[in-house]
């Protein structure tokens, strides 16, 4: 089964509840507030909660490398020692 994309914002307390995750067997945050979701009905009602934009798979791996590049760039120009320890690294989505 194919996935959605979101562009949404985490509000903080009750954002998704343990329910939500219990209802879509994909339900993944990534840098960005791109949110990643199984393809059903559950999943449209709870992204309908929010103000959304739906993505698609390229659009979404857009933002998310944009914000890693982001991040990178940041841990470059860090003095020693650097925190994270770990440089960010770009991935790819479900």
């Amino acid at each position: 089964m194919a996935n959605k994309y979101w562009v949404i914002e985490n509000t903080g307390k009750d954002f998704f509840t343990h329910q939500d995750r219990d209802d879509m067997p994909v339900f993944q945050g990534h840098p960005g507030n791109v949110w990643v979701t199984s393809s059903n009905a559950k999943a449209t009602a709870w992204a309908g909660k929010y103000p959304n934009v739906s993505k698609t798979k390229t659009e979404a791996q857009g933002i998310v490398d944009d914000k890693i590049e982001e991040a990178q760039e940041e841990w470059d120009n860090q003095d020693e020692p650097k925190h994270p320890q770990e440089r960010p690294v770009k991935y790819i989505l479900d």
